[in-house]
């Protein structure tokens, strides 16, 4: 029996008209990818789509002007970043997320569980991901061997990555840092492991994740009841269990019995299974909720996401390789800085019908790369998240009209042909 606090969600829901999902079109033939539609206070997220990082309140480089113009749906902030700096409680002050950045879409914020095992472990923005590798241990222990993040049953206890301060985050702390930043839709606070963690440790972990994610829910429960005023903000539970189909399994199975709006998928998944394992969970997980993968952006990997039921997804790279210089086309990815692009005057990719590629040519961009111009970074990002945004609305057309499998042998053709 569930407290009154873990019921309060399913009363909410009830009572709230700012959150639905609703499923328009299955693909059916063996594949799980669907259309759909996520209403939220900030309006509707049209599904597949892909989800802009602006970690900091910020998308790197871009106004909020440029990244609609790109056709962003939706955008996503980090809760550890924001946590120390401004401080979730400023943000609130200000209105919240959508209103303190300028950003009138849906927004989304993670719990801040990669980054405390991540940043507070000293790997900068590096996890172990392939199961090959044996340079660490645990996701809780530096490169230089000294553990800077320290994980419990009550929560990590990390240090800063800005100064170096000590911090503590709890599924209580991640859910009151998230509901004060006021993102339309944000994840409990789980615990994210390696590939190279052996399984025992991987049972704990989902264990541990698995308690945690009630906690979250009875701390929303709480944080809902004091502030019945604020627009609804969808809670999705993280499914964690690295590459090992019965923790993926029996951990989905669980979090389908609890009152979350969405489910998050998380944790280190080698490239090669990644449509395997996604399967796994959603096989499990309501089909009439939505899903979300955690950090993914390559045209291979939004297919087989796609392919086995993800409804959004996003990642920071996009952005981050359009700072160091290099750009999408249909024929993969390209870097500016190459000689060949010094005289060609041509846009960065024909066809293409974002802002950049009608107004700036290859030779432009080349030169404000090289002369380290801050707008060679910007004007390569923009076009960076048009080119996946374009790709994601794209499949999703393909899946209405059926043509979905046809596309995807096109890119794979022309993407990864070299």
């Amino acid at each position: 029996m569930r407290s009154s606090a873990s019921e309060l969600p399913d009363i909410l829901w009830l009572m709230s008209k700012d959150f639905s999902f609703e499923v328009k079109t299955g693909l059916g033939k063996g594949s799980l990818a669907r259309t759909g539609r996520i209403h939220t206070p900030h309006g509707v997220i049209q599904t597949p789509a892909f989800v802009t990082v602006g970690t900091n309140a910020t998308v790197k480089g871009l106004t909020p002007d440029m990244v609609k113009s790109a056709n962003a749906q939706a955008v996503l902030a980090n809760a550890y970043h924001l946590y120390l700096r401004p401080g979730h409680r400023l943000i609130e002050q200000a209105g919240g997320l959508s209103k303190f950045m300028n950003w009138p879409g849906p927004t989304f914020t993670d719990s801040g569980g990669f980054q405390v095992l991540s940043l507070g472990s000293g790997y900068k923005k590096v996890i172990v991901m392939d199961a090959r590798e044996s340079e660490v241990e645990t996701p809780a222990i530096s490169k230089s061997g000294e553990r800077l993040a320290h994980v419990d049953d009550e929560g990590v206890t990390f240090r800063s990555h800005l100064d170096g301060s000590e911090h503590r985050f709890t599924p209580e702390l991640s859910m009151q840092i998230q509901h004060a930043i006021g993102a339309d839709i944000m994840f409990a606070f789980d615990e994210l492991t390696a590939l190279v963690d052996p399984y025992d440790y991987q049972v704990k972990s989902v264990a541990r994740t698995e308690a945690w994610a009630q906690r979250c829910l009875d701390e929303m429960g709480r944080l809902r009841a004091l502030h019945p005023d604020r627009p609804y903000q969808a809670l999705f539970g993280v499914i964690q269990g690295a590459q090992y189909e019965d923790l993926r399994r029996t951990t989905s199975r669980h979090f389908a019995g609890l009152s979350f709006d969405g489910y998050g998928i998380g944790g280190a998944i080698e490239k090669e299974r990644l449509g395997e394992i996604v399967r796994w969970v959603n096989e499990e997980l309501p089909a009439d909720k939505p899903k979300h993968m955690l950090g993914i952006s390559e045209p291979d990997d939004i297919f087989a996401a796609i392919d086995s039921g993800i409804d959004t997804f996003d990642c920071v790279s996009p952005t981050r390789v359009g700072r160091n210089g290099s750009f999408y086309t249909y024929k993969g990815r390209l870097n500016i800085t190459v000689a060949a692009n010094r005289q060609d005057f041509g846009p960065l990719m024909e066809g293409c019908q974002c802002y950049v590629c009608a107004r700036y040519s290859r030779a432009y961009l080349h030169h404000l790369t090289k002369a380290r111009e801050m707008l060679g970074a910007t004007l390569l990002s923009l076009h960076n998240i048009y080119f996946i945004i374009k790709l994601v609305d794209d499949i999703r057309v393909s899946i209405e009209d059926g043509s979905f499998k046809e596309l995807r042998a096109d890119w794979a053709r022309r993407y990864y042909a070299k």
